[in-house]
């Protein structure tokens, strides 16, 4: 697992993933053109679950399976 900070809406908070999400999400902020920072805030604001770092799992699970889907 890796930690790492960030700021959302003006508070600080950590998320903890496997090094193969965080290089899925700097994958799709890349893919979108935006800083790792706006992605994740992104996740926060639609996400249906409490746990960010849960949220941030099935957003890239989604994100793979639309990808899937458009081959």
């Amino acid at each position: 697992m890796d930690k790492r900070s960030l700021s959302i809406a003006g508070h600080r908070t950590s998320i903890a993933l496997e090094p193969e999400f965080w290089a899925a999400l700097e994958t799709m902020a890349a893919e979108k053109a935006q800083p790792m920072a706006a992605l994740i805030r992104d996740i926060d604001e639609q996400r249906e679950t409490a746990n960010l770092s849960s949220a941030a799992r099935l957003a890239v699970l989604r994100w793979y399976q639309t990808r899937l889907d458009q081959a």
